[in-house]
């Protein structure tokens, strides 16, 4: 999943980045309100977490443009803001979700997890794909029950495309999804984290290339074989 952290104060941003970086989030970063504006304008986010107290452009000026784009991603709005009023404050400008400063990293993760699922429409942190199923908490997947030893980038992938089942995702798409908008991006590579992913599904038991499929100038995507239990 992509995220996209707003967050002035240096430290807490570096902090949470790296951080949500480690638990394998694609993650951008902006320090005020107008670059988080222009990101989320421009790039397709799964959760935006966004500090209330930003320079240039407030946090709640930019949920709320935001919001009258048309922009429907998920927004946790992060604030040493606490009482009731500002809490209710920011969910009527948009925001889906509410944590106060100072916050466990645990609960921003799950709840930055939380509002991924709910993005996607799955309630649940376990998503079943035919006889593949992946936890979205543990960052693991299983094949017809045997655990499938995935890298970082791989596991994201075959999320991603399992979050989307029966959707033909672009390489561009998928590399946009994958990669911080401040890392090398090069759309090739998804060809090679493909052909390992098919690999190790077909040694599990499916037909890789049948359950990940090529539309030949169009991209990727995940076809479960409904012969499959």
């Amino acid at each position: 999943m992509k995220v996209l952290v707003v967050e002035d104060v240096a430290a807490l941003a570096r902090t949470v980045v790296q951080g949500l970086t480690e638990e394998g989030f694609a993650v951008d970063l902006a320090a005020n309100g107008e670059d988080a504006l222009h990101l989320a304008t421009e790039l397709e986010y799964d959760v935006i977490v966004l500090d209330r107290m930003l320079p240039k452009l407030d946090g709640l000026e930019v949920l709320t443009r935001l919001r009258a784009q048309g922009k429907t991603t998920k927004v946790l709005l992060l604030t040493a803001l606490g009482e009731v009023r500002d809490r209710v404050e920011g969910l009527d400008a948009g925001a889906d979700d509410y944590l106060v400063k100072p916050f466990a990293f645990a609960e921003l993760v799950a709840r930055v997890r939380a509002l991924g699922r709910r993005e996607h429409g799955h309630a649940k942190n376990a998503v079943q794909v035919g006889a593949l199923t992946l936890d979205l908490a543990a960052r693991r997947a299983t094949l017809l029950g045997t655990p499938l030893e995935l890298t970082a980038r791989e596991y994201g992938l075959l999320e991603l495309l399992a979050l989307r089942p029966g959707e033909t995702l672009s390489r561009a798409a998928i590399t946009e999804a994958l990669y911080a908008d401040d890392e090398d991006k090069d759309s090739n590579v998804i060809d090679v984290f493909v052909a390992r992913l098919r690999r190790k599904l077909t040694a599990a038991g499916v037909d890789g290339a049948r359950l990940i499929q090529t539309r030949r100038g169009e991209g990727y995507r995940l076809e479960p074989d409904e012969d499959t239990p």
